[in-house]
């Protein structure tokens, strides 16, 4: 009797391992990640991938890796139709224009306590929207001046201090330009992040644009004078990405230049001189930058929202971030993994560390809204008709706000 009984509750016990077996097989979920970049780059994001599918067996996910263009370009047709993955990208100086595709994280983040503190709180805050958080950070940085060491101690420059002004700025780039060589070499978003480093707001109290107003005119004519009065810098084409100016620094042409860190270990790697990083220059009033960068969340139409909430907290946690510090690919928006990016992309480059937590320490808020695009485009396709003295400064912005809504 025992042993029928025991016999029993073995066949019974079996069935049920079967039946949990076979439910955990039906458990097997594929994600698919939308991300930009480069062909080269893949063999990183799949890495990251694979740390997931370690964390959680039952999850896979798929990089689908497109070209930054082209992703800008997919993104809305593949949320229309449907064909939009389960973790999307994010820029955050585009989140205003894509944060409806994405889920709201806040529930998650409050089903399990997630910290964000974790994170530069800059970035966290540029990946929100209306209070809402769409998506983590994987970097995060300023906009800085990268310069030629040895050209400064050729031409008797002291280095930049942390706190220097724009004075000094146009002083270095005016005794830096001799012949067919420049000091600078000016980009569009210079015409951004450059005058806010002055003071100057693009925005109304209403965060609508106002590129009339008294301080941005002044701060942008600044720049403007030292391409079209002084000819520290060369002008840059309409529609010219921020590759020409890096290029002319890499070769030597151009001491110095505006970028981030996301651009430091290419330039680095490009560039057969000593190389430097300082802040933006201030103004008349204390220092103060934006910060920028990208992350990842969570599309609002996923069928998988909980493996894809599982999944992001793996791609944006502490190993993923090692990864891809140590690699040289980003300034990690967690605040523990940037020592990493400091070893490796910031090696033998000096200032770098002083620079950034000093911009961090200094950081206002990056203030965008729906139509930043439009701005940036337009910024890029009108500023040269300034710079070439085709027209005023303040004609340039005007025409600019005109077709802005």
């Amino acid at each position: 009797m025992r042993l029928s009984i025991v016999l029993a509750a073995a066949a019974m016990a079996g069935s049920s391992l079967f039946a949990i077996g076979a439910a955990h097989a039906q458990d097997q979920v594929n994600l698919t990640w939308q991300m930009w970049g480069d062909e080269k780059d893949t063999p990183l994001w799949q890495s990251l991938a694979d740390l997931v599918t370690a964390e959680y067996p039952n999850i896979k996910v798929t990089p689908q890796i497109s070209g930054w263009n082209d992703y800008w370009t997919r993104l809305p047709v593949l949320a229309s139709s449907g064909q939009i993955g389960d973790l999307v990208a994010m820029q955050s100086m585009r989140m205003p224009s894509f944060y409806s595709l994405l889920e709201p994280l806040d529930e998650h983040f409050a089903s399990d306590k997630f910290d964000t503190s974790v994170f530069e709180s800059s970035i966290i805050q540029g990946l929100s929207h209306d209070g809402a958080q769409y998506a983590l950070p994987y970097d995060v940085g300023p906009w800085i001046v990268f310069y030629n060491k040895d050209k400064f101690a050729e031409a008797g420059l002291s280095e930049p201090a942390m706190d220097w002004t724009f004075d000094d700025f146009k002083a270095a780039a005016q005794k830096l330009t001799a012949g067919d060589n420049y000091g600078y070499a000016v980009q569009a978003f210079d015409f951004i992040a450059a005058p806010v480093a002055l003071g100057a707001e693009y925005f109304n109290d209403g965060d609508q644009f106002d590129l009339t107003n008294a301080g941005y005119e002044g701060a942008v004519g600044k720049l403007v004078d030292l391409v079209a009065k002084d000819k520290a810098s060369p002008v840059f084409a309409s529609g010219t990405n921020a590759a020409t100016a890096s290029g002319r620094f890499a070769s030597g042409n151009a001491a110095m230049y505006i970028d981030g860190p996301w651009s430091l270990i290419s330039t680095k790697d490009a560039v057969n001189f000593k190389m430097g990083v300082a802040p933006l220059p201030r103004g008349e009033g204390a220092s103060r930058f934006i910060t920028a960068g990208s992350g990842w969340g969570i599309s609002a139409a996923s069928q998988h929202k909980d493996e894809a909430y599982k999944a992001l907290q793996v791609l944006t946690g502490p190993k993923a971030a090692q990864i891809l510090a140590s690699a040289g690919r980003a300034l990690p928006g967690r605040l523990a993994e940037q020592t990493y990016w400091y070893d490796v992309a910031a090696k033998d480059v000096g200032g770098t560390r002083e620079a950034l937590e000093y911009a961090f320490e200094h950081s206002t808020p990056f203030r965008i809204n729906e139509n930043w695009n439009e701005f940036e485009n337009l910024i890029t396709q009108y500023m040269p008709l300034a710079l070439t003295g085709e027209k005023t400064t303040d004609a340039t912005l005007a025409d600019i706000q005109s077709q802005l809504p």
